[in-house]
């Protein structure tokens, strides 16, 4: 962005202005139960389980509930379930819904809504893609009772059902869940403390969410996606505002009260109105990665994945992300996020050398120099966009034929899961970021996974640290786990699944009248208010 764009908004352009869009006139009233947001990126689909965008995952807590929910110690706190049972060898596990609980088309949630919405999302999470192996049954029992049959044990069992790291195991009406993982669905009913207002939905420029006035919330406090869901406001509007000095009009204006992820550049201007406050949303920040397609050449060869990291120097992605601020930035030599139990070095020497120089002979040797690399680009998603022209950059001085691919978000989220060639609408890599929770081992880590076809876009193979992660279930210990976390770092540096970035965190600017914020990797609306 470039700094006369931003002063000329700054300056007096209103976000209405510049999107060419009439803002809606509120009362003082209205305007006080109205709280406006502006996301990361743009809310391009509504599907929490066919893909993984943190965008689509942060509004679907708004609309659907889980069985379960993380709080802020990251154990799984019962929320839908009012309670659990079982025989004396745990062959059997009876599961009970809380009374009332409705969908937001008035129909009660049963244990069968229950049932088909964890079918759909086993095959797309990498912890549910293990429940069927170890399972006999999954069935309802009543309308509010359903069990699972396990054949062999699984402790992580409750923590999948209520994890916060996407998909999401969200409970959708059966009708809606009988649709294929692999598609996504068409109609939004959810059971959560909000509604999707379906005029209020305009692709591209806004997603509204009503107060669902028959929601049933527990009475613990909030936590995370635990305890009571207490929605203070009437009505959320998200407003998709991609140019960074349209959303930093807009919330110096007040035409928007929360703007998610501001550029590191607007945060000193944003700083000095004291009508506005930056902070950090979420304390456990987030992973950068370069993310690497393994179908086709060049990165089907691992021996040119492993040039790349000898040629990588994550202080050149730090002020591209955050700017010239040492604290919102640490070098993490590690696929495992920095704050995780199984963080460790192990295998990371050549990501510490920082060297294009020792990189270019590798490359050249295996057949990269010159070779043709569609990098995906989006370039409304400002984290993101900031740190992809970083590694265009690095690639097009190992001498790669780089072609950048400009898009939206919503596009690169398309593209990103076709295994055509890049000649055929294809890619070969595209950066991106995942919080920091979502790498602390390997029950979590989406990324991690290694078995082909069956896994996250890039799709890498390796056998060994398939069989090291089903190890690491089955460790009896602590230690074990740590020890074979090791193990799977080591081999993943030469798998070369993505080269990791950096750890860093990002700064949240809002309104001084919206208060009671609760600190998460998902953004959550719980709890907070606003003052007219």
């Amino acid at each position: 962005m470039k700094r006369r764009t931003f002063i000329g908004a700054a300056a007096g352009v209103t976000a209405a202005a510049a999107t060419g869009l009439s803002a809606p006139a509120l009362g003082q009233g209205a305007a006080a139960r109205t709280l406006r947001f502006v996301p990361q990126a743009n809310l391009a689909n509504s599907d929490p389980i066919w893909g993984t965008q943190y965008v689509v995952r942060n509004s679907s807590a708004l609309v659907w509930d889980t069985l379960y929910g993380v709080n802020s110690r990251l154990e799984p706190k019962r929320q839908m379930v009012e309670g659990e049972a079982h025989d004396a060898g745990f062959k059997v596990r009876t599961f009970r819904l809380r009374a009332g609980l409705k969908f937001h088309d008035g129909e009660p949630v049963l244990s069968r809504d229950v049932v088909q919405s964890l079918i759909r999302w086993m095959p797309r999470d990498p912890m549910g893609q293990l429940i069927p192996a170890r399972l006999d049954a999954i069935e309802a029992a009543d309308d509010r009772a359903f069990r699972i049959r396990p054949k062999s044990p699984f402790p992580k069992m409750i923590f999948a059902l209520g994890k916060n790291n996407a998909p999401m195991s969200f409970i959708m009406p059966e009708r809606i869940a009988k649709t294929d993982p692999f598609q996504p669905i068409t109609e939004i009913v959810g059971s959560g403390p909000m509604r999707v207002k379906r005029d209020g939905w305009v692709p591209g420029s806004r997603a509204v969410f009503e107060r669902f006035a028959d929601y049933v919330r527990r009475e613990e406090a909030p936590d995370w996606l635990s305890g009571g869901t207490r929605i203070l406001v009437d009505r959320i509007e998200w407003h998709i505002l991609p140019e960074a000095a349209t959303a930093a009009a807009a919330l110096q204006n007040g035409e928007v009260d929360w703007w998610e992820t501001p550029l590191p550049d607007l945060i000193p201007v944003l700083r000095r109105n004291r009508n506005i406050a930056v902070d950090t949303a979420d304390p456990l920040g987030n992973i950068g990665s370069f993310r690497l397609n393994h179908l086709h050449p060049p990165f089907d060869n691992p021996e040119i994945g492993r040039a790349l990291l000898l040629a990588v120097n994550q202080e050149d992605y730090r002020k591209a992300v955050v700017g010239d601020d040492p604290s919102m930035f640490s070098t993490s030599h590690s696929y495992w996020s920095k704050g995780s139990p199984m963080h460790t070095e192990a295998g990371a020497e050549p990501l510490k050398l920082r060297s294009p120089e020792r990189a270019r002979a590798p490359l050249q040797a295996a057949g990269c120099s010159g070779r043709k690399v569609v990098q995906l680009h989006a370039s409304d998603f400002p984290t993101i966009a900031a740190q992809s022209r970083v590694p265009a950059d690095l690639l097009r001085r190992l001498c790669v034929n780089l072609e950048l691919v400009a898009t939206d978000w919503g596009t690169v989220v398309q593209r990103r899961a076709s295994r055509e060639p890049s000649d055929r609408g294809g890619w070969n890599v595209f950066p991106t970021t995942w919080a920091g929770p979502d790498w602390f081992d390997p029950a979590a880590a989406v990324g991690m996974r290694t078995d082909g076809l069956n896994g996250w876009f890039g799709w890498p193979t390796s056998e060994k640290i398939e069989a090291l992660r089903d190890a690491w279930f089955d460790a009896p210990n602590f230690a074990g786990q740590k020890r074979i976390a090791a193990g799977i770092q080591a081999e993943s540096f030469q798998v070369v699944p993505h080269v990791p970035l950096g750890h860093f965190l990002s700064p949240s600017a809002m309104r001084r009248n919206v208060t009671g914020l609760i600190k998460s990797p998902v953004v959550l609306f719980d709890n907070m208010a606003k003052a007219a």
